[in-house]
């Protein structure tokens, strides 16, 4: 076992990548000779030159499409948006050509695209920097939308994310990348198909991903001192959603809990909600609960960004309410 950061997980896998398949480059706004804005990239440019690790202009829109039409052409390029909010400033190559040639030219055409970004709030980055906006991608067929929470996953995940003949979005949180925890050598590949099980438990099935997995599983420290078994599912793919693992778990527990940085309206937890009812509604004991993030744009200070953001706290009270109703 080696400890490592969440950081230092995703550049052992880009740098695995780039030694594997002389196909694979990366692109994005000072990723080369600054080291990514989060330092994922510090040290690759040195090691593979800037032909393969390509600082682009400000220009979300412009080097998101040279990445596609780089994917279309063979190569199996990795492009780096800063953060999630600027990805709105490509939208349009993501789903209207990303994701859609492949179906509109009938199989014809492939796009093994890997866009990476960084996601989420913690970091006093405001409102442009610091949303969640992945739920809006899982919104959209064509796409594999992925959310590494642990390191294993951060390490393994973008192997078989370049393998995949469609686009592949792969979002990083920002309060992940100072994490350390030992990464198992035996476990050298990770599947993007199926969610996580990360804590066993009877009483309530607590469903997150991304940045929230650690503060839902302090909660569930915390519920379990106090009685209550939370069994903690990470969804790490948002698309296309495990549910069976999901439906399961909740069919077990009879209680359910969603934890989703983004906002409550029209988000993620809503989609994961809406399913449940579809597929287990007669085995709930109680409501479906959802702990989201604030209706508001992401403010600035530090201690309204913090009451902003779902926490331990808040999951913790959530539970209660859904196990132990007032």
């Amino acid at each position: 076992m080696t400890v490592i950061t969440y950081r230092e997980a995703c550049k052992q896998a880009l740098r695995a990548a780039l030694v594997a398949d002389p196909r694979v480059f990366m692109m994005g706004e000072d990723i080369a000779a600054y080291g990514g804005c989060y330092a994922v990239s510090k040290g690759l440019l040195a090691e593979f030159g800037a032909e393969r690790i390509r600082d682009t202009p400000l220009s979300e829109s412009a080097f998101v499409g040279a990445g596609i039409g780089a994917a279309m052409a063979g190569m199996r390029p990795i492009v780096e948006i800063m953060t999630v909010n600027f990805s709105l400033l490509a939208l349009d190559q993501i789903m209207n050509n990303a994701a859609s040639i492949p179906h509109m030219s009938g199989g014809q055409f492939a796009v093994p695209l890997v866009i990476r970004m960084a996601t989420g709030a913690g970091r006093q980055l405001a409102a442009q920097h610091s949303h969640s906006l992945e739920g809006w991608y899982a919104h959209i067929p064509g796409l594999r939308i992925l959310a590494p929470a642990t390191i294993e996953d951060a390490r393994h995940m973008l192997a078989p994310a370049l393998a995949d003949p469609n686009p592949v979005l792969i979002f990083e949180h920002v309060m992940l990348y100072n994490v350390e925890a030992e990464l198992d050598e035996r476990i050298d590949a990770v599947d993007i198909t199926h969610a996580s099980i990360r804590r066993a438990g009877t009483d309530v099935t607590v469903v997150t991903y991304g940045g929230s997995l650690p503060r839902a599983l302090a909660a569930a420290d915390t519920l379990a001192a106090e009685g209550i078994a939370a069994e903690v599912i990470d969804l790490r793919v948002l698309r296309p959603l495990d549910m069976t693992t999901v439906a399961a778990s909740v069919a077990r527990t009879h209680r359910c809990v969603i934890v989703d940085e983004g906002w409550k309206s029209g988000s993620l937890a809503a989609e994961v909600c809406a399913r449940l009812v579809e597929m287990v509604f007669y085995e709930l004991d109680a409501p479906i609960a959802r702990v989201c993030s604030a209706e508001v744009p992401m403010p600035y200070a530090a201690h309204l960004e913090q009451a902003a953001l779902p926490n331990a706290g808040r999951i913790v009270a959530a539970v209660r309410q859904v196990v132990r109703p007032a």
